[in-house]
């Protein structure tokens, strides 16, 4: 195909904020500056630099709230992994979710804001003894187990806390595919999670807890993947989840629990149409609740794993160009000082972002971009193809929509490129709660 046959559609105003990506508090002013929480970008530039992260505060509280009014009757663990600071560990906490980590180093943040240890939910297909014994010493309310080595190493660690029958969840891999990138599908059984339904072996795990007595089984666990935009995979997990309960049923086995994982998809860009929360609550207690009468089992405590969906609108990138190349014909190369080190999910799962000016008005025409970084790398791309103003110029600041989920989590190194900090905004005021890393951070890494 060609550059024209690829591109994404034209928007009817280049400069104009596109509706459906943004975090809720962000607003144009008529001079054309991107305001996030109250705040003006330009300040965030100049106060804190670039590249940098912008978290939206009363943004990711309004979905954190979202989601325990949509789903008041599940047990909701916001997923870590997606995004995680003291103060998105603590809001998740005020507004009464439960926390799902999965390593030691995210336990720690729990610890650090007193996350209440019976609501959090300890994840991992290979956690170590160390961290299983980190969990077992807080007090974590559920582990997910994924391996059988996994629940033999969980069960050597008992006579070291004689205390603690800790409540755990087995992970099943329930051959669904779900409709998303093959990196970030999790459910089929060409992939590392879990237990097989499909062999036989999740409900052989399922009895060796039961006729062990040393752990208390709690229920089943499955995730079918990342960025999901429909509900028919979930609906086809739970089906097959409830049909392994209603078969250990009856040989007197009772799971009441039931947690369908998260992977709910957000709007990256104004094409993307993402299932309303509350919609999707109704979907899913539904299914289950119609399978279970099928099968006349009684309906499980149902929990759900959010973090892309509260996380990833909530923040936003902000780049300074550095570089401005016209390829006629083609495209034009926007240069900016991050790049695949601050958000590396283009590269890696062919995600799909936009791009806005933000720090000035322009009345020029628009013209075909792509967005690119400053590393020594070909695919270090971070907006494969969208439309600025065609006076895009060096000193311009950018800024990418929906990166406050596994932008930052992802963040990494090469290049030896400090990460960005994290600021947060609220009501007109912005704070640092991650500062920037220094090439003496890096440095004093190597002991050589």
């Amino acid at each position: 195909m060609s550059v024209v046959e690829t591109q994404p559609p034209l928007p009817a105003d280049v400069s104009a904020l596109r509706t459906g990506i943004w975090s809720t508090t962000a607003t144009q002013d008529q001079d054309g500056v991107l305001n996030i929480g109250g705040v003006p970008v330009t300040e965030i530039a100049e106060r804190y630099g670039t590249p940098a992260y912008v978290f939206d505060e009363a943004d990711f509280r309004m979905r954190c709230t979202t989601y325990r009014e949509a789903f008041h009757d599940f047990d909701i663990y916001y997923a870590s992994k997606a995004f995680l600071t003291r103060t998105s560990a603590r809001i998740a906490k005020e507004t009464g979710l439960s926390l799902d980590v999965c390593t030691e180093g995210e336990l720690a943040y729990a610890k650090a804001v007193d996350f209440p240890p019976e609501r959090v939910l300890m994840h991992g297909n290979n956690k170590s003894e160390a961290e299983l014994a980190a969990a077992l010493e807080y007090g974590v309310g559920r582990i997910v187990v994924d391996s059988r080595e996994e629940l033999d190493r969980l069960e050597a660690l008992l006579p070291s806390f004689p205390n603690s029958r800790p409540g755990v969840l087995l992970r099943v891999t329930v051959g669904v595919r779900a409709d998303t990138h093959a990196h970030i599908a999790t459910a089929h059984e060409d992939q590392k999670f879990g237990f097989s339904l499909v062999s036989g072996e999740a409900e052989e795990a399922v009895r060796r807890v039961v006729d062990n007595g040393l752990l208390e089984l709690r229920g089943l666990h499955s995730h079918i993947g990342s960025q999901i935009l429909t509900t028919q995979g979930f609906e086809a997990a739970a089906k097959r989840l409830v049909g392994l309960r209603a078969k250990l049923a009856e040989d007197g086995i009772d799971l009441p629990e039931l947690d369908l994982g998260g992977g709910f998809g957000i709007a990256y860009t104004s094409e993307d149409q993402p299932t309303p929360a509350a919609e999707m609550a109704d979907i899913l207690r539904t299914a289950v609740a119609k399978e279970c009468a099928q099968l006349g089992v009684s309906v499980p405590r149902l929990a759900i794993e959010p973090g892309r969906a509260i996380a990833g609108p909530s923040g936003a990138t902000l780049y300074r160009v550095g570089t401005v190349k016209h390829r006629e014909g083609i495209r034009t190369f926007v240069a900016v000082d991050g790049g695949m080190s601050d958000n590396v999910r283009t590269a890696l799962y062919a995600a799909t972002y936009t791009v806005q000016l933000a720090g000035r008005v322009s009345d020029a025409a628009p013209t075909l971009v792509r967005v690119v970084g400053k590393h020594c790398d070909a695919g270090d791309v971070v907006v494969r193809d969208d439309h600025l103003p065609a006076d895009v110029r060096a000193g311009d600041l950018i800024a990418v929509p929906g990166t406050g989920a596994y932008c930052r989590s992802l963040a990494h190194n090469y290049n030896q490129i400090p990460r960005p900090p994290v600021i947060a905004v609220l009501e007109g005021r912005a704070r640092e709660i991650v500062r920037r890393e220094t090439v003496a951070d890096l440095m004093g890494l190597d002991v050589g």
